[in-house]
């Protein structure tokens, strides 16, 4: 009567999972038996992702060997018990094979400690009495052992036994001689002592563990008391139908109605101690298993020191009950927990790749790709870090990104700041200046009107840059393309008015042309107004269908979120830029038709530099956009409004600042008639 070997297995995989031992190897006995264990143990080693580094079976009698079958036995064993990454070994067999296997390992050099997981099957006290001298590679096993517990009184009992009780008892007597090394003369067996027994030698003095109540011998203890039951029971049922009529009786009789393992199905009761015993269908005992580690002392003696449990009746997740302080490791590991597995753990920040040919359990370590991490020990798979972190360097964590923009504190914003500021500065000079001398020549000869409204313009240009600095906000989302388009096309209009006015004036100074009628206000405006509204109808379709709104991008870079304002679209984005481009391209090319007119009226020499550099600027800003990312697209953009307003702002108005303050006997209306007749 014992549990089901099954729970014993079960048990198994639990310590080995406990222990974290994923490589270990197994010495099983070489019958149906052992085939049977196997069977079961194999598949739960794979589910539990732990791998047999070998699988040796020992045969059950000795003279099964030839001499070239034992020393291959020995050659493998030496190579499998010298090998340090198995340090856990399971043992399934009896005693006698027990024995077997130490014949073995006498020439197996045994200096690398292993930890041995022993089944229920061993008796380690049979095993003591026939070959002692080698228990000692079995000190510090944990053993699985069918639940027991000790009697009382039943030591004292044994204690006061004598070999002459009864004359019929020849094991005891047997006993007696291979415990005190001693013969008694009447007995028959070959005398292999010169000491004579007494009968007086005490089973006290012995060591304990011959007096072991081990599970066997507790499960026969309780079997008695489980055949008393079951004949108290089948003798009240037969008491119950004593008075039925004797055809009734014969009938239940051959129906098998008093057959006694009838009775021992399903059966419960309480022992003696207490402890209920409970018997299944199958006649399997419903107990557990006790784990014991096992002391061997220099003398051979042994104790077993109960560590845990495994319960069949326990509540799930209770089932596996391990005291690891209790346990006493081979000197080998100096009390340090014994490492059994294939290869290191792959640490956090690589991840396991199975190695070709070989188990799963034996792995390398691949380090973590970029934008992965790993943060566990043996990881079989990259894990990735939220949208809002990134890994850290060893990829071993994710580490938060910090949310980034263009500020006005930090350099690059402050520069930018200083020369949107400068150039702001420098715009309303100049636009004062020429509001000074409205009166002269040259400003008049310019058509002040386009000169008010192109400087207004790129003033607006520069303060419009201030848009695209600091946190991108909903509304300034919406706005600062739209109003960076429209007021840039109203600049890029007015210098293509002026160059039509240029020419249209010069056109005029010929006898009868009809151009004079359009050389008032009305064809500046005309112009500058046309053009700016195709801009602004853009602007307006793109604000309706697919306005630009913020958001944070977590993508661009890897360890920033970029605060940042998304176009909406960005076909209608480059339709400004590429409207501006195209008033500025007809710009040139008018300007450069009309650079060879008279020098009186001519100022298309300049506009043709100042478009060829507004043209140069954007024409650069497009692939130096594209390859930038974060703050630093918003710093480009800017520079390129900055450096594209300059451009007009100095090219147009720089050399006429010049003659108005610095040489001002070329502003003046004689000068410019006697240009004019050069």
């Amino acid at each position: 009567m014992a549990p089901n070997e099954t729970f014993q297995i079960v048990g198994i995989i639990y310590l080995l999972k406990h222990f974290g031992w994923r490589w270990v190897g197994l010495f099983l006995m070489d019958d149906d038996s052992g085939d049977n264990f196997i069977q079961v143990l194999d598949p739960l080693l794979s589910k539990n992702r732990i791998c047999s580094a070998f699988v040796e079976r020992i045969p059950k009698q000795a003279f099964r060997f030839t001499h070239q079958v034992y020393y291959d036995k020995v050659f493998r064993l030496d190579i499998y018990l010298t090998d340090p990454k198995v340090s856990t070994l399971i043992f399934y067999g009896e005693s006698i094979t027990a024995m077997l296997l130490f014949m073995f390992m006498k020439y197996i050099d045994q200096s690398i400690g292993k930890v041995w997981i022993l089944t229920a099957q061993i008796d380690l006290a049979l095993t003591s009495l026939h070959q002692a001298s080698d228990l000692q590679v079995f000190n510090g096993a944990i053993s699985f052992a069918i639940h027991s517990n000790e009697l009382p009184g039943f030591f004292e009992f044994l204690w006061t036994m004598k070999p002459f009780w009864t004359q019929s008892n020849s094991l005891l007597k047997e006993f007696w001689e291979q415990s005190f090394d001693c013969f008694f003369s009447k007995s028959n067996g070959p005398v292999e002592s010169d000491e004579e027994c007494t009968g007086k030698e005490e089973l006290k003095s012995l060591p304990g563990h011959l007096f072991e109540m081990t599970g066997h011998s507790y499960s026969i203890y309780n079997a008695v008391y489980a055949v008393a039951h079951a004949f108290h029971d089948m003798n009240l049922l037969r008491s119950k139908y004593k008075a039925v009529a004797e055809s009734t009786t014969d009938e239940l009789q051959d129906r098998g109605t008093w057959k006694l393992h009838l009775f021992l199905q399903g059966l419960s009761f309480n022992n003696s101690l207490g402890e209920t015993v409970s018997i299944n269908n199958h006649g399997e005992l419903l107990s557990g298993f006790d784990i014991t580690n096992v002391v061997i002392f220099p003398n051979n003696s042994y104790l077993k020191v109960k560590i845990g449990k495994i319960d069949s009746k326990a509540f799930e997740g209770k089932e596996f009950v391990i005291h690891e302080h209790l346990i006493a490791w081979p000197k080998y590991f100096n009390q340090v927990l014994p490492i059994s597995v294939c290869n290191n753990p792959c640490y956090a920040g690589y991840q396991k790749k199975k190695k070709e040919g070989q188990k799963f359990c034996c792995y390398d370590c691949d380090p973590c790709p970029d934008g992965k991490i790993s943060n566990m020990l043996d990881t079989i798979a990259y894990s990735e870090c939220p949208e809002d972190q990134y890994p850290s360097k060893d990829k071993v964590g994710c580490i938060p990104k910090i949310i980034t923009f263009l500020t006005y504190e930090e350099p690059l914003g402050i520069s930018l700041v200083v020369i949107a500021v400068l150039f702001s500065v420098i715009t309303v000079f100049i636009l004062g200046i020429f509001i000074m001398y409205k009166d002269t020549p040259i400003v008049k000869a310019n058509n002040k009107d386009l000169t008010y409204t192109l400087l207004i313009s790129l003033l607006l240009c520069f303060l419009c840059s201030f848009l695209f600095l600091g946190k991108p906000l909903k509304l300034i989302c919406f706005l600062r393309q739209s109003a960076f388009g429209i007021i840039f096309s109203v600049a890029v209009s007015s210098v293509l008015a002026k160059t039509i006015m240029v020419i249209a004036a010069f056109m005029a100074t010929k006898p009868g042309s009809s151009m004079r009628k359009w050389l008032g206000k009305r064809l500046s405006f005309l112009i500058v107004l046309f053009c700016s509204l195709i801009q602004a109808g853009i602007c307006l379709v793109w604000m309706i269908t697919s306005p630009p709104f913020p958001e944070l991008n977590m993508q661009s870079v890897t360890e920033e979120i970029i605060a940042e304002c998304n176009e909406g679209s960005v076909a209608m984005f480059y339709l400004v830029l590429g409207y501006m481009g195209f008033l500025s391209l007809v710009s040139f090319m008018v300007a450069f038709l009309a650079r060879n007119l008279p020098d009186t009226f001519n100022e298309a020499k300049f506009i043709t530099f100042s478009m060829l550099m507004f043209c140069s600027v954007w024409l650069s800003f497009v692939p130096t956009y594209l390859s930038t990312k974060g703050k630093y697209m918003v710093a480009v953009e800017i520079f390129s409004i900055l450096a594209s307003s300059a451009g007009l702002l100095g090219c147009i108005f720089f050399p006429k600042c010049y003659i108005i303050l610095l040489r001002p006997n070329f502003n003046s209306r004689q000068q410019l008639i006697k240009r004019t007749h050069l």
